[in-house]
């Protein structure tokens, strides 16, 4: 394993590489390396601008690919950020290769990840610390709604455009606390619908979150599975769940809402997403548009309290 400095920045990789060709964007300021996608992300500022650099082939300590791999899924899914391009969808910049390394740059977008697993051993080493999950749960109802509706927007666009939203989840969703500003990242393995899920268990994505589908070989992959998401999403940010409830959605291999007595909002819009996690495909909302009615019927008693 080699450790890489690049200005204040300290990160490891199998390898030692050179990243000082970066300095064309500045100084690096940031750096996320712990992927298994074997991209390292490095933030670099300079003239007053900000950027994400992602670039792939770096062979991460917990890669899951070969570096070769990793940088084929970056080239191949450099497109979908423009096809699917939406105000809350990181902007790419350009891309290109750099000897066996692939880079693609990103506007910088302020926020934290609500998912941030390179953090982990930070927050279990220290209680104090609070993760951005959590903190995000601790906001006001109607905060979450209005970055709940976001989400609704980006994956009806998504839908629109003829796409399967594949491995979203809260490590895909950055929060910025001081302006309460939505980004969504890492589309990379967004797919043409219908997918097929040709991995069983090992399909894209976290199984905290999952859809049956997700886990069964020949399971189609679509906007039914993406409603489901978004509704195991909306259980995340507004029900309470115990470990034991986490331990039981892997073992019965699928999301499992929380009862309403831990649900904490109103009973419509309890009912409105758990239709969308229903197990059975038939029997949940047809597309989010139809998903998304429901709700904004459910919680608009909230907006109007608050004003809006």
């Amino acid at each position: 394993m080699a450790e890489i400095h690049l200005d204040s920045v300290r990160f490891s990789l199998k390898s030692a590489r050179d990243f000082g060709w970066l300095k064309r964007y500045g100084r690096a300021f940031h750096c996320i390396d712990r992927t298994g996608s074997g991209c390292v992300c490095i933030g670099m500022e300079g003239a007053g601008k900000r950027y994400f650099c992602k670039i792939a082939g770096a062979d991460t300590v917990e890669a899951e690919v070969s570096p070769e791999e990793s940088v084929r899924l970056l080239q191949n899914a450099l497109p979908l950020y423009e096809e699917l391009r939406h105000p809350n969808l990181v902007k790419l910049i350009e891309a290109y290769a750099h000897g066996s390394l692939y880079a693609a740059v990103f506007e910088w977008a302020d926020g934290e990840c609500l998912f941030d697993h390179w953090n982990f051993e930070r927050y279990k080493n220290d209680r104090t610390l609070k993760s951005p999950k959590e903190r995000f749960r601790a906001l006001p109802a109607v905060e979450k709604l209005r970055a709940v509706g976001v989400l609704f927007s980006f994956l009806q666009n998504t839908a629109r455009k003829g796409y399967a939203a594949v491995d979203f989840y809260d490590g895909s969703i950055l929060y910025d606390f001081l302006s309460g500003r939505v980004t969504l990242c890492d589309i990379d393995l967004f797919r043409k619908a219908p997918a097929v899920n040709d991995r069983g268990d090992g399909w894209y994505g976290t199984k905290r979150l999952k859809a049956p589908e997700e886990y069964r070989v020949g399971g189609i992959i679509d906007e039914r599975t993406n409603l489901y998401t978004l509704g195991a999403l909306i259980f995340d940010f507004f029900g309470e769940f115990s470990a034991e409830d986490i331990r039981q959605r892997y073992l019965q291999r699928r999301f499992l809402p929380c009862p309403l007595s831990r649900w904490e909002l109103g009973e419509e819009s309890y009912r409105a997403a758990e239709k969308a996690v229903c197990p059975s495909r038939d029997e949940r909302w047809r597309t989010i548009e139809e998903f998304s009615a429901a709700w904004e019927k459910a919680v608009r008693p909230y907006f109007v309290r608050s004003g809006e």
